[in-house]
């Protein structure tokens, strides 16, 4: 069990939020390049599309009505009007998806860093949780779950990240298989049995080569799940 706490955080927690915190104000740097990302395109929250499909069918499936999208950063997703996904156009993603209301929670976004206080039917989780400090992510996990009335949806990228933080470690923190992130999530959904999950565990594939040139590396997908 976790000796941290959202009362008592790590002390890494929260150097890690005010880190991020200036990543929205100033921007952020690739690790690779140091091309430098202006504000506005750092942690916007446009890759959510990419994952509204299964969230649509987790939706449908338990009739939630109510969702928060727990780490959203600037959540920009939700801005955008005529939206594309897959073959479908969408006037916003919260009427593809059906929903009454939607929220989103950043504590590294001043809009959006306000904790909630109420329940969700859903609540979503993109790109997010391998910038937790480790220590922290028992009692993340156990708000996350908590805040849910029927469903959580998360993916993971278990492999490091092109962005750097200003103390210039790698944004991605916890870097870990999906082997180690299913036992994580198994132990804390086990104090929330009546809440759904499926959490998305991305590793690197190996380049492909062709005629002795390596292409880009690819994306494996780990699912891990329950519904109650």
């Amino acid at each position: 069990m976790s000796i941290y706490t959202r009362d008592d955080p790590s002390p890494e927690y929260r150097a890690m939020v005010e880190m991020y915190a200036t990543l929205h104000e100033r921007g952020a740097n690739k690790a690779a390049t140091e091309d430098h990302r202006p504000p506005e395109q750092t942690f916007a929250g446009k890759m959510l599309a990419s994952h509204a499909p299964i969230i649509k069918q987790m939706i449908d499936r338990t009739s939630s009505q109510t969702l928060l999208d727990y780490g959203s950063g600037k959540g920009q997703s939700y801005e955008r009007k005529d939206i594309q996904i897959g073959a479908t156009t969408a006037p916003s993603l919260r009427e593809y998806w059906g929903l009454e209301s939607l929220r989103c929670y950043d504590p590294g976004y001043e809009p959006f860093s306000q904790l909630p206080q109420e329940q969700f039917d859903a609540v979503i989780s993109t790109d997010v949780l391998e910038h937790i400090t480790e220590p922290d992510l028992p009692w993340i996990l156990d708000e996350m779950f908590g805040f849910a009335r029927r469903f959580v949806y998360a993916n993971i990228a278990c492999y490091p990240a092109k962005k750097i933080l200003p103390n210039g470690q790698n944004a991605h923190c916890t870097v870990r298989t999906p082997d180690w992130w299913a036992g994580m999530i198994h132990a804390v959904a086990m104090r929330h049995t009546g809440i759904s999950y499926q959490f998305s565990l991305a590793t690197r594939t190996g380049a492909k080569k062709y005629l002795g040139v390596a292409g880009k590396r690819g994306l494996e997908h780990h699912t891990r799940e329950r519904w109650a």
